[in-house]
């Protein structure tokens, strides 16, 4: 009932907001079926994304549960939902298998059980990491196979297909396939990267960095707050703006310009005041982090003597962390 609530409150305005983009763009034609295998936070929130920038034609999900997932796309009506497996629908353009990673070879192999692919059909996984090589039981069957990652933070099935719009999407497959990603992503407003297949982990673990490690600096900033006297339930509020504003300083001065703090200004003292009171833990990431914040802050144009005094001293701030 939550997600329900959550998602009817933010829908009407959203879907204003998407038919006046439309016809802005003059998006007249709607001409995508598209089916996706897994209706989880990706692919609901992927496939509400298309929905409402008016991308589809059809849209049908395939569960592994009788019942419908509690999603705006099934209680107005935008989408079908069919519990377990079938052909697609002859006229279907794309099948994404929103499934985990370990699932997708299983989950690839039983859709060709269900038989010949729709003619001129893609078949794509939203892995970050892995190739188009799971999907080879499609391939075989006529699929046209590619992958179709978004470079975004979904966290919630309903509200993170707003945060869609715009991302960035990393593709790559055959090029009947990459032709209909590319477009799915132009209706989002998106931006497509080419990321080569050997290179996906790559790919992938800077996304991680900046997404799933962002939450652990917090936390351990969060728990040097308590430590230092602040109330645990306060220590997270009071450190959301300042991360809000660092973001936003990154957006509008760029990485190097946005760096502040005693490492952006050299002073090499405040740094070693901080790894005398870190515990141990928290020093040995302190000093990590600190050596490539150093990097930054000598891009930015940070005096050579201050630069070998950093340097120095997170040296042997991590020989003690040994």
């Amino acid at each position: 009932m939550e997600l329900l609530a959550s998602s009817l409150n933010a829908g009407a305005g959203r879907e204003t907001r998407a038919a006046t983009g439309r016809a802005a763009a003059g998006r007249a034609l709607m001409v995508d079926r598209v089916v996706f295998v897994g209706p989880g936070r990706t692919g609901l929130a992927l496939g509400y994304a298309m929905h409402q920038a008016g991308a589809l034609d059809s849209l049908t999900y395939y569960g592994r549960r009788p019942e419908r997932p509690a999603h705006p796309l099934f209680i107005e009506g935008h989408a079908r939902y069919c519990f377990g497996l079938e052909r697609p629908a002859p006229d279907t353009t794309a099948v994404f298998l929103t499934v985990p990673d370990d699932v997708l070879p299983t989950m690839a192999h039983a859709l060709s059980g269900q038989g010949a692919a729709p003619e001129g059909c893609a078949a794509f996984h939203c892995s970050g990491t892995l190739s188009t090589d799971v999907l080879a039981p499609l391939h075989a069957l006529g699929y046209h196979v590619g992958s179709l990652h978004p470079l975004q933070a979904l966290g919630h099935p309903v509200s993170s297909a707003e945060r869609l719009v715009g991302s960035w999407f990393a593709i790559s497959g055959e090029p009947e396939a990459a032709a209909v990603a590319r477009r799915l992503v132009a209706e989002l407003d998106g931006t497509p990267l080419t990321i080569p297949v050997s290179r996906r982990p790559l790919y992938h673990a800077s996304a991680v960095v900046v997404s799933n490690y962002l939450p652990v600096l917090l936390a351990m900033a969060a728990r040097l707050l308590v430590h230092a006297g602040v109330r645990e339930e306060d220590a997270v509020p009071a450190l959301i703006p300042l991360v809000r504003g660092t973001i936003e300083n990154i957006a509008e001065l760029g990485l190097a310009t946005a760096l502040t703090g005693p490492i952006a200004r050299g002073d090499a003292e405040t740094v070693r005041l901080h790894l005398r009171a870190l515990p141990e833990r928290e020093a040995s990431l302190y000093t990590a982090l600190g050596r490539e914040a150093v990097d930054l802050a000598e891009a930015r144009g940070l005096a050579a003597d201050s630069v070998a005094m950093l340097r120095e001293l997170f040296d042997a701030g991590a020989e003690a962390c040994l």
